[in-house]
């Protein structure tokens, strides 16, 4: 079954759209983080263009942490201060990551953009959690687990200027590094496509030292906030969110987060860490042989509408 994307202008087939949202739905559900990371790579290589797959992928981030940010208020497991200044780190960073994406597709280099950009941080970001989990698993095989790191033990950096108390995460820590951390995840969901779960919840975690038990809640309250004002800033200023993609995503990866959540609750945490990282890996290095290989049309001709 056929369907028109009117904004992508091209048809594709509403089934494929339901599969592969639900598939992604299954994998957000099992880890625990948002599928933008890993949907929108899967929409560009079917066809289509990046923009639109970059700003039409805001929208099902923001209807999944809907629902999160729900079920942590329900389990008291959001701290709303250090939320919202996440969100007030968050807007400038979702501003400036539109404002970029806008000028880079101007210059005709936003395809190039989005995937070096995937390429750098994915393979970052994934090697980086590779090695962690590995050498945890090192370390437990030779029975000598290595030693928790606990919430409230603070590292300098937070000691900066203009400190602020969090009681619900046991912080007394400067604002600076929160909100730097918080516009480049804002910028690079503008940007990219994603929500920034992957690295906002293992930053709150391991250089914030946020307690395990608000940090998906808090960072899911974040990303709402920032995906929604980057839905709108696409929407309007680059008239790229296409609607129709938008809602048949929705409706498949409701669907399968509900099957993924379950199934996580039975996976072992060193299993997940491992198999996380693997994942995110996996999709840097995909945009990394785009950038090798030699593209099925190696020229393209746009045309510009006279203003």
């Amino acid at each position: 079954m056929q369907i028109y994307l009117p904004i992508a202008e091209m048809p594709v087939s509403v089934l494929v759209l339901l599969g592969l949202g639900a598939a992604v739905g299954f994998v957000s559900g099992l880890f625990g983080i948002g599928g933008g990371f890993l949907m929108t790579p899967i929409l560009i290589v079917m066809g289509i263009p990046p923009a639109i797959a970059v700003a039409t992928q805001t929208a099902p981030i923001v209807a999944s942490s809907t629902t999160s940010v729900l079920a942590a208020l329900r389990r008291n497991a959001l701290d709303l201060r250090l939320g919202l200044v996440l969100v007030l780190g968050g807007f400038v960073g979702t501003s400036l990551g539109v404002w970029f994406f806008a000028a880079m597709r101007r210059a005709g280099q936003l395809d190039l953009v989005i995937t070096v950009a995937y390429v750098t941080l994915f393979t970052v970001v994934g090697g980086l959690m590779l090695a962690e989990s590995l050498r945890s698993a090192w370390a437990r095989h030779r029975g000598r687990p290595r030693p928790a790191r606990l919430g409230g033990d603070h590292a300098a950096y937070m000691a900066w200027p203009l400190r602020m108390r969090f009681p619900r995460s046991r912080l007394y820590a400067s604002v600076i590094p929160i909100l730097g951390l918080a516009l480049f995840v804002g910028f690079a969901g503008a940007v990219l496509g994603i929500g920034g779960g992957f690295i906002l919840v293992p930053a709150l975690l391991y250089l914030m030292r946020v307690p395990t038990g608000v940090v998906v809640g808090t960072s899911q309250f974040q990303i709402l906030c920032t995906s929604f004002v980057a839905l709108v800033l696409h929407a309007v200023q680059n008239q790229a969110v296409d609607i129709v993609l938008a809602v048949i995503l929705i409706a498949g990866g409701v669907f399968g987060a509900q099957f993924g959540a379950r199934a996580g609750r039975n996976l072992r945490s060193d299993y997940f860490r491992f198999l996380l990282a693997i994942l995110v890996l996996a999709v840097g290095l995909r945009f990394a042989v785009e950038l090798v290989l030699r593209p099925a049309e190696p020229f393209s001709i746009v045309v510009q509408e006279a203003r």
